[in-house]
């Protein structure tokens, strides 16, 4: 993954539903991006938002007196752990990706590694008559994506992992909560679409795994993901999903695959292996 939507001109930040504030970076030079690259005159903007201060669900402020942090490790059941070995500088962690033009943790809760997971959900794309609509000589992929709400764009409908919670358990919660909307649907609704959710998400199929580019990190905090692939060759099995965008979706549709789609953050990387594990046009 690289290392440029994380160094972005604009932190964006979704102070409340309406409004939306935009932090000035501090800008970073592709030859200063690495730590290992002295910088004395190097000054990032220190931000971190409100509301992640006073979240039950973030970490407190590193100078709290009950605040002991395990970096590298496993921090009773916060994976403090990241795809790679990461530095601590003055009792913060450093982005193992380099320099961001922020420092703090910007919206995200946690100091270090904030683990996600995204479930890619595929079929073909096929015409009236059934048949699989091909392009360049390959046959075309759709997948599920959702408009996310802070104007970050079009997304792969994934979510933080909670505390102790296994990877496998995060993905099937987001992608109904952001694609079927299980925070509103009624109870018997939720039981029939889980059902469907655990036998579909047997088949899992892991495309990546570590540290992501993304809008949202700042030199002391940063996502990472698991992305898992989902595909129904022969599309049966996702018409019988009720999608609808969750609440922290605009929108949400099957969204074609190909070369020319803008994605938030990494997710048109994660889309590209899946295309290419399939054999589909790209």
């Amino acid at each position: 993954m690289t290392h440029t939507k994380a160094r972005c001109a604009l932190y964006p930040y979704r102070r409340d539903e309406k409004s939306f504030v935009d932090v000035t970076r501090y800008p970073v030079s592709d030859d200063k991006v690495s730590w290992g690259v002295e910088w004395a005159g190097y000054a990032p903007v220190e931000f971190t938002a409100p509301f992640v201060l006073t979240a039950p669900w973030a970490d407190p402020e590193l100078d709290s007196h009950d605040f002991k942090p395990a970096w590298n490790s496993l921090d009773g059941k916060v994976n403090r752990n990241g795809g790679l070995k990461y530095s601590v500088d003055g009792g913060r962690p450093l982005n193992p990706s380099g320099r961001t033009g922020i420092k703090g943790r910007g919206v995200l809760g946690r100091w270090g590694p904030n683990h996600a997971a995204d479930p890619i959900v595929t079929r073909w794309k096929r015409t009236s008559e059934g048949t699989v609509e091909t392009s360049q000589g390959k046959q075309v992929l759709e997948f599920v994506s959702i408009e996310r709400k802070d104007g970050g764009g079009w997304a792969i409908p994934g979510g933080m992992v909670d505390p102790g919670e296994k990877v496998s358990v995060t993905l099937k919660r987001e992608f109904m909560e952001e694609a079927m909307d299980s925070t509103a649907a009624d109870a018997a609704e939720n039981v029939a679409n889980a059902a469907m959710i655990e036998e579909f998400f047997k088949g899992g199929v892991e495309i990546y795994s570590g540290y992501v580019d993304d809008p949202r990190n700042t030199d002391n905090a940063w996502m990472e993901t698991v992305a898992v692939m989902f595909h129904d060759e022969v599309g049966d099995k996702v018409a019988n999903f009720k999608l609808k965008a969750g609440d922290d979706a605009k929108s949400l549709k099957w969204q074609e695959i190909n070369g020319q789609i803008t994605l938030y953050a990494s997710h048109k990387d994660f889309i590209k292996k899946v295309a290419d594990r399939l054999g589909a046009c790209w």
